[in-house]
């Protein structure tokens, strides 16, 4: 049996384990981070799965890997000591962490995507302001590299954009801080927010995120599912559908969440995600899981 490791216990992982077991590939849990690693003690089969949870046990054998860890340094030693291939490997998880790049790409390639402008701080506050007067207020800062909605915030006023770019100026003279770039990206009032799932090429099904009419009335607008959205699975139409393969596409990354805002008739590629969570079966087309096997079986004879 085929044996994959996949480095979170959080959701994904419980609901992953069942099918894939059934389509003859077993799954195991190789905690990357939060824990010390013996970087000279190699995989082993007689590992099992709880002593690989442990804080300083060596990691399971395995055959593939299931998405590159999130945390890069661990998972620069995870990689090595494992020495599998991976659905979706450091490359396809940084190049879709790095938003700004995610929608240049995206619009290279003829894609929609909505009005965005980098910045790379420390970046001169007029040429700050004349960005954001280009693209009309409100908008949306966000930083460019994180994730779960952690960081947006949505500004209407040149005073309130530079209340936040101030905090972000703070804590970018950190000198240990990685990424110091942001975007400013246009505001699409009443948008509505999916999550389209892509695997090996194919549309494989979608959720709308929505939060509670409660939140909403109280002036809330982040769709986040960490934020208290709801998930609702939907069916999308053929035109967005072939939009998120068409981004999956672009970017050259095999398992993919894209996300779609759609107000109106309009629909724009606003993000995507190299290591989205798996939701329930239910929100999936039929076949979510042969095709997920069969890109897991494809990704671990390409290292044969």
């Amino acid at each position: 049996m085929l044996r994959l490791a996949v480095t979170t216990r959080a959701e994904t992982f419980e609901r992953l384990r069942e099918p894939l077991d059934a389509r003859g590939i077993e799954v195991v849990h190789v905690r990357p981070t939060e824990r010390t690693i013996p970087l000279t003690d190699a995989p082993t089969a007689e590992v099992d799965e709880p002593a690989s949870d442990a804080g300083s046990a060596p990691f399971p054998a395995v055959d593939v890997g299931f998405v590159y860890p999130s945390r890069v340094m661990e998972g620069g030693a995870v990689d090595a000591l494992l020495g599998v291939p991976w659905v979706n490997d450091r490359e396809a998880i940084l190049t879709s962490r790095n938003k700004a790049g995610v929608l240049a790409r995206l619009s290279r390639a003829g894609l929609p995507v909505p009005e965005t402008v980098l910045v790379s701080n420390p970046a001169d506050e007029d040429a700050l302001v004349d960005a954001a007067e280009g693209i009309g207020f409100p908008l949306v800062v966000k930083p460019n590299s994180t994730t779960r909605g952690v960081g947006v915030a949505r500004v209407v006023d040149v005073d309130s954009l530079l209340g936040v770019t101030d905090y972000l100026d703070l804590i970018h003279e950190f000198p240990a801080t990685g990424d110091r770039s942001f975007l400013l990206q246009a505001y699409l009032p009443d948008a509505r927010d999916y999550r389209a799932m892509v695997v090996d090429g194919r549309y494989v099904g979608a959720v709308e995120r929505r939060l509670p009419e409660p939140d909403r009335a109280a002036g809330k607008w982040k769709h986040n599912v960490h934020r208290g959205a709801e998930a609702r699975g939907v069916d999308l139409p053929p035109d967005r559908r072939r939009l998120a393969e068409r981004a999956a596409e672009a970017l050259g990354i095999d398992y993919l969440g894209v996300d779609l805002l759609v107000a109106g008739d309009r629909a724009v590629v606003s993000e995507t995600n190299a290591r989205p969570t798996v939701d329930a079966a239910t929100k999936y087309e039929p076949g979510f899981f042969d095709d997920l096997a069969a890109l897991i079986e494809r990704t671990a004879d390409g290292a044969q």
